[in-house]
């Protein structure tokens, strides 16, 4: 029952909002919108059967037959397309505004209706990174241990340990991972990093 002191319900939500974005700056050094603050990425990663430890925001869309691995972390605004079958492996990070398609609808439309929807899996292999806005098309496998740059477009499968870059994208190094774990980044005629 409500008194007659209470706030109404708008006023109420923002003073919610308030304090949970003081406690998140406070804690974690990060200003969030709302729909973050109200939600757990990991809760929404299991409730989707995602790899234990992995977690997804909850800006990002997911369709179709999506699996992800452990550990992997899926960023703000992706968008996740498993109407063609989607793999995801364990310890990768699919960062901000990701977009990975598996179907795509060019013959349906060049052909006024009369060819179907085109669709092949994407696989993401294990501890890969996906850059920042890049899309992967259907069919693409990304080999584990690779790096996919930013804004890059992938349409053509990328080999393990290989970083590609660009539209296309194009192999432009390779990961070399050593034995104790340390990582090197070795670009094409310019060295490690």
């Amino acid at each position: 029952m409500l008194g007659a002191m209470a706030l109404p319900f708008d006023e109420q939500l923002a003073s919610a909002y308030a304090r949970l974005r003081s406690r998140v700056r406070d804690q974690f050094h990060r200003d969030l919108p709302l729909q973050d603050l109200l939600t757990d990425r990991w809760e929404r990663a299991r409730s989707l059967g995602f790899g234990e430890g992995s977690s997804i925001y909850q800006s990002a869309y997911v369709y179709g037959d999506v699996t992800v691995g452990s550990g992997t972390w899926i960023g703000p605004h992706a968008l996740l397309d498993g109407s063609g079958g989607l793999t995801i492996g364990s310890g990768c990070d699919i960062s901000a505004g990701v977009q990975l398609y598996s179907h795509d609808t060019v013959a349906r439309v060049l052909s006024e209706g009369r060819e179907d929807i085109a669709r092949a899996a994407v696989t993401i292999e294990d501890h890969c990174h996906v850059g920042a806005q890049a899309v992967v098309a259907k069919g693409v496998t990304i080999g584990h241990h690779s790096v996919v740059g930013a804004c890059a477009f992938v349409n053509r499968d990328v080999p393990p340990h290989t970083i590609v870059a660009g539209v296309p994208a194009r192999p432009i190094g390779r990961v070399v991972v050593e034995p104790s774990g340390d990582v090197s980044l070795v670009y094409d005629g310019v060295g490690g990093v």
